[in-house]
């Protein structure tokens, strides 16, 4: 099969879709992949690695594109890339389709089957291919939360850990998934003072066995939000509905109880975000302010990282690559019902039900 790998358009983004170690899988597995020239420099990654890897170099992204029948990358693509589509491709990355109705028109016009790496499942029904990306987006949420918390860059001007005698800043994280747990444990080693929030039971009796006495967990209802928000000092939204829209906790009429310099780090700004006032910002330009609100919604925070991101992303994907490419897409996804799951859109036609949800009430009211 002929897979290929383009540097990443999006902006601010400089993970690579795979490693020269994970080329070289491919390559021995008698599959030919072409390599848009620099795709890795920044996770580090040189030309030279992906040629010894037994790549093709390639200078033009539309040359790969254009090419490949299985196209690997890390973020959807731009709109710059939408002629590029074609119907002999299949499209595989983190495409969070359900914020993103342009991009899926495009995928629905073009006839590419797109598989979206955070809606694979696995036997246990977890998301095996989005857990790593959101481990490190889950750090780096408390990092940025500590960061911002200075007062020359909008924040309170409280240290998260406190000092002797001076109480550490409070913690609020909305879900206590994937995203919100490693949230938690990095705000808990800066020794800042943790409350997480959640709705399931099950959930909750397993963060409370994790944390202990090292965080609050308490069972996320309005009441309980409100209180929560009106304490906090840094709010990290870490909610999640696999292929579906994030629900909206915080409305904007919300923000007036929380005190001013407050930080909100959404991490759920890839599927639109779990507060009204989110949008999506860059690691150019990452925050906002909204009422007194310092707002946080980087929509690649793991591209902050990339030779660590770009490694754990291959790690996870390369199993599902050589399968698609060794058995061909067809036997390969019939074979595999999680991973069959990971099909967003096919053929035309939009085969995940919270896409076509979403997708249908946008096309009504444009």
């Amino acid at each position: 099969m002929r897979i290929g790998i383009v540097r990443e358009n999006l902006a601010d983004e400089q993970r690579v879709a795979l490693t020269p170690g994970g080329v070289r899988s491919l390559t021995d597995d008698g599959h030919d992949v072409l390599v848009q020239r620099d795709a890795g420099v920044a996770s580090g990654f040189s030309d030279l690695d992906y040629a010894a890897a037994g790549a093709r170099l390639c200078v033009q992204a539309a040359d790969v594109w254009t090419a490949s029948e299985m196209m690997l990358k890390v973020k959807e693509p731009v709109e710059d890339e939408f002629p590029l589509l074609h119907d002999e491709l299949t499209l595989l990355g983190f495409l969070h389709l359900a914020a993103n109705p342009s991009l899926t028109a495009a995928l629905l016009h073009a006839g590419t089957t797109a598989i979206a790496y955070e809606t694979v499942v696995d036997a246990r029904g977890r998301l095996p291919l989005l857990a790593p990306m959101s481990e490190i987006a889950g750090r780096l949420a408390a990092q940025a939360g500590a960061y911002f918390l200075q007062a020359p860059l909008g924040g309170p001007g409280v240290l998260i850990g406190g000092v002797p005698g001076v109480a550490p800043a409070r913690v609020v994280v909305l879900g206590g998934g994937v995203v919100g747990t490693h949230a938690a444990r990095i705000a808990v080693g800066m020794e800042g003072e943790v409350t997480i929030l959640d709705s399931s039971a099950d959930r909750l009796r397993s963060l409370d066995e994790l944390f202990g006495r090292r965080a609050r967990v308490l069972m996320s209802d309005p009441a309980t939000l409100e209180e929560q928000l009106a304490q906090a000092d840094v709010v990290i939204g870490a909610v999640l509905v696999p292929g579906a829209r994030t629900p909206l906790l915080v409305t904007r009429e919300m923000l007036a109880v929380m005190r001013l310099g407050t930080v909100v780090v959404d991490v759920a700004i890839d599927q639109g975000g779990c507060f009204e006032t989110s949008r999506p910002t860059t690691h150019a330009e990452p925050v906002y302010e909204v009422d007194g609100i310092l707002h946080y919604c980087v929509a690649n925070m793991p591209g902050a990282v990339p030779a660590t991101a770009t490694s754990a992303l291959t790690i996870a994907t390369l199993p599902y690559v050589r399968r698609l490419a060794n058995l061909g897409v067809g036997e390969a996804l019939s074979s595999d019902p999680g991973l069959a799951r990971g099909v967003n859109v096919c053929s035309g036609e939009i085969v995940c039900p919270a896409v076509a949800e979403v997708y249908a009430r946008a096309s009504q009211s444009a």
